[in-house]
């Protein structure tokens, strides 16, 4: 049998599962506790009260025992037919007064009525030749006193021991909620001070983590290295060819000059790759203003970008250097692929998209997994006659969106025909 549909209306949190993990036997205990209690004590013990009073009203209705009822402490008063009540009377929540009137109405099966006006009395109302008589007497002769005292002390136990277990298991749960936000900050590019604490199985969850985390912060700082040495180490060879081939002739030198830019700006790709969203931290920054800032700069540089939409901005916690060179890749792939491109930025409670739309070829969908990857060039899709890289422009804005714990989306472009590309990030 699947229970797939109560997935839903179930706690997300790893704290409402344990709480509802924990409250569920409770309340279930509890029930079956009370459901044991009514059919024991309300029902057994008031049947058996009942079954005494019942002889001894039937001793002061006898012709033969006229001074019983002062000895039982038992009322009797003749009542007129117009005073008897038409039919039993209780409260809606006197639940062994359901019991009272059931055996009281089995003993005497010619019973007018049974009236429980509260806790202290009970009135009988007994056919008599020329009319019929009241019998009042303590209600504490046929229930038992205060019965709700059981489900209070029941419900009080209960809460109490529910509110004891909720604290060791908040004490218990912590460790693994920190080791979660360490996990997820570092997933944002941030590193967060932990230190393993709790049960053993999360101790060693949270060295493990530790370790996962110098390890790729290692081989991070390793790549990083690695590239900024060769593409800077490269940078001087490239200058003294630029000022030899300035010393030739133009027609000539013009090729090789192209070859050196196209040299320049694979190096600087590199760069870009390697230093990803890593140099900067994360500050309070209205993306909006910072990505108008961005399609100015480029306009300015003439290059054909618009930006078509900006809805109303906040601060949001941005690197704001890995966010501008995100930006500007997609705009420069955007205009190396197509006519134009347009910018827009959406930012709501939960999340802030920036797109990025051209008219260029696109990406089919087969192959924009494999365009994010480094150093992928998709000769068929995107038209590569149109301008050379390296194929790590789409990889470099995945990293950044990645470093912010987003995710770059591709689609096809609804408005310009081409591709649409979107940077989420989750705030």
């Amino acid at each position: 049998m699947s229970f797939r549909w109560l997935k839903p209306f179930l706690p997300r949190g790893l704290y409402g599962r344990t709480t509802l993990s924990l409250l569920l036997p409770v309340v279930t205990l509890a029930l079956v506790v009370s459901v044991v209690i009514v059919q024991r004590h309300f029902e057994g013990v008031t049947e058996q009260m009942v079954e005494t009073m019942a002889r001894e009203v039937r001793l002061v209705r006898g012709a033969d025992a006229p001074g019983a009822a002062g000895v039982l402490e038992i009322d009797v008063t003749p009542v007129p037919p117009e005073a008897v009540p038409a039919r039993d009377i209780r409260r809606w929540y006197d639940f062994s007064g359901i019991v009272v009137i059931r055996e009281m109405r089995d003993y005497f099966p010619d019973l007018a009525a049974v009236v429980l006006p509260d806790d202290r009395d009970v009135l009988l109302y007994l056919p008599r030749a020329g009319g019929f008589v009241e019998l009042e007497f303590r209600r504490r002769y046929v229930s038992a006193q205060r019965p709700h005292l059981l489900f209070v002390n029941l419900m009080v136990a209960a809460g109490l021991m529910t509110v004891i277990s909720f604290l060791y298991l908040r004490a218990q749960l912590r460790p693994i909620t920190r080791l979660a936000e360490a996990a997820e900050a570092f997933g944002r590019g941030r590193h967060m001070p932990y230190k393993p604490k709790g049960a053993t199985e999360v101790r060693a969850a949270g060295r493990a983590f530790i370790d996962m985390r110098a390890r790729i912060e290692r081989q991070i700082e390793q790549r990083t290295l690695m590239l900024s040495g060769v593409s800077h180490d490269m940078r001087t060879p490239l200058t003294r060819l630029r000022l030899e081939l300035a010393m030739l002739d133009e027609d000539e030198a013009a090729p090789m000059l192209r070859d050196v830019d196209d040299m320049q700006r694979l190096l600087d790709g590199f760069l870009d790759f390697a230093r990803g969203a890593q140099e900067d931290e994360s500050v309070p920054v209205d993306p909006v203003a910072l990505v108008r800032q961005v399609v100015d700069d480029m306009r300015r540089a003439r290059v054909p970008v618009t930006l078509v939409g900006a809805e109303t901005s906040a601060q949001v916690p941005l690197r704001e250097g890995g966010i501008r060179r995100a930006v500007e890749n997609l705009i420069g792939n955007a205009v190396r692929y197509g006519t134009r491109a347009e910018v827009s930025v959406a930012l709501s409670e939960r999340s802030l998209r920036i797109r990025v739309e051209d008219d260029g070829p696109g990406i089919p969908p087969e192959h924009r997994e494999e365009a994010l990857r480094p150093f992928t060039r998709l000769e068929p899709a995107r038209n590569q006659d149109r301008g050379t890289g390296v194929g790590l422009g789409l990889s470099i804005v995945a990293d950044v969106a990645r470093a912010h714990g987003g995710v770059l989306r591709l689609g096809e472009s609804a408005r310009l025909g081409g591709l649409c590309a979107d940077i989420v990030i989750a705030r």
